[in-house]
């Protein structure tokens, strides 16, 4: 390693890192866990379309504050 690296690394999970983006511009919300959230047990993507993936992975929830959104769900299709 060099010098100027840190010798510990911070894991920080896909909300998480979406929530300190959206800090930096001002926005407030908060990570949730996965599969704490309701919206997380449904399907993703309707079936009736051929362009529809079907494998699709959640990778969690942010609950955005003084906004029209409620959550926002992070999913990554493939």
């Amino acid at each position: 390693m060099e010098d100027t690296e840190p010798d510990t690394f911070v894991y920080k999970t896909w909300p998480e890192k979406f929530s300190d983006m959206l800090s930096e511009i001002g926005v407030e919300s908060e990570a949730k866990e996965i599969a704490t959230v309701d919206l997380e047990s449904g399907d993703y993507y309707g079936r009736y379309f051929s362009q529809a993936p079907r494998m699709v992975t959640n990778k969690g929830c942010l609950e955005v504050k003084n906004s029209n959104i409620d959550l926002v769900q992070i999913i990554q299709k493939g």
